[in-house]
């Protein structure tokens, strides 16, 4: 720590389809962190894998007229190695490598989908020892494979929707599968998120432009049956006491011509609505947040998590994904969601923080 200060280090960008979203969350992030509670280090990781030191000016991190942000590779080149004794950041430009850049109490890993979300980062941090904001090891790539989601969930007793799973080397569905599954069905990458790769499939004809599109992100390829209902969604917050709460509850709601929430009505079309908290009956909104909970614990979660749901006409509840680091934009529902249930985005940030150094690495 620098004097009474905590020093975080906010990475970002990343080698994954979301890293312009990665960039947007943190600048949010960057913008509200306490800066009397912690002094921040912006690290960026670039489209190719490269880490550098970061800009700490949040304009860069935003969309603008529909251009979308990204990493400056040519910035000072730092690394994280996975030796505790090393000491933090180590800067790898020529004329100071080997020169430990930063010391580093905890690491936020404002990063979205492989290369970040999955369990792989998390994995170099506990290598070198340094606490980090989020899930760990299991739960990220737990989390970031939506087949391995739904086999705990429904492991746990929770609702899950049909899936087939079309592995490396299976081209597409059988007859019976696709009797199975039925019309709509959604296409989607396994391991991917914000809803890039994925095709709304409404003829079977499309299907295999759907699985090829999907296997641009990934060769495991998940098929979906589509379900009817509500997209709501709940945060969960791990507190720095080991106690788990859900948020309230939100709802969106296209109201443009978007059929689905897809990657433009999340982040450049203006096509949704929000009600936060949802407007549901006391019953279902209870059950809401106590499935989300159930969810988080069924993939051994830690700090935090947004899990999504689909609620039928009559109040049935359908778990649709488990996001382990969820967007922090200025449009995400998982901080929105935390300041209508109370805690507010930088007393959000703080809780996390904390709840990381409090968690500590390993087994301890």
């Amino acid at each position: 720590m620098t004097g009474n200060r905590i020093r975080v280090a906010v990475v970002f960008g990343g080698r994954s389809s979301e890293h312009a979203i990665s960039c947007v969350s943190a600048g949010s992030v960057l913008s509200r962190l306490d800066p009397e509670r912690f002094e921040i280090v912006p690290v960026g990781i670039t489209s190719e894998g490269a880490w550098v030191l970061g800009t700490d000016d949040v304009r860069e991190l935003a969309i603008t007229d529909r251009v979308l942000p990204s990493v400056d590779g040519s910035r000072t080149a730092l690394a994280l190695p996975g030796d505790p004794t090393r000491g933090g950041l180590v800067v790898l430009d020529a004329d100071r490598a080997g020169e430990v850049f930063s010391g580093v109490d905890v690491v936020f890993p404002v990063l979205h989908g492989p290369y970040g979300e999955d369990g792989t980062i998390q994995g170099l941090l506990e290598m070198a020892g340094v606490p980090y904001v989020g899930a760990g090891v299991l739960a990220s790539a737990a989390g970031m494979d939506k087949e391995f989601t739904k086999k705990l969930l429904a492991a746990d007793g929770l609702p899950v929707g049909t899936v087939v799973v079309l592995r490396p080397g299976t081209a597409t569905l059988t007859d019976a599968e696709r009797e199975r599954v039925g019309l709509p069905a959604f296409v989607k990458p396994a391991r991917a998120g914000s809803s890039v790769g994925i095709t709304r499939v409404t003829d079977w004809a499309e299907l295999d432009a759907a699985i090829a599109t999907a296997r641009e992100h990934d060769p495991k390829v998940l098929v979906e049956a589509a379900v009817v209902g509500r997209e709501v969604e709940v945060g969960v917050l791990e507190f720095p006491d080991g106690s788990v709460r859900a948020s309230v509850a939100a709802e969106i709601r296209i109201v443009g011509d978007a059929q689905w929430y897809d990657f433009d009505a999340k982040y450049l079309d203006d096509v949704c609505e929000f009600d936060i908290p949802a407007k549901l009956d006391d019953d279902v909104a209870d059950r809401v947040r106590e499935m989300a909970v159930a969810a988080f614990r069924a993939l051994d979660g830690q700090g935090l998590a947004r899990v999504d749901f689909f609620v039928g006409a009559d109040g049935e509840l359908t778990v649709n994904e488990v996001n382990t680091m969820p967007g922090f934009t200025p449009i995400s529902m998982f901080p929105r969601v935390w300041a209508v249930t109370g805690l507010e985005y930088p007393a959000l940030l703080s809780v996390l923080v904390d709840t990381a150094l409090a968690r500590g690495t390993g087994l301890r």
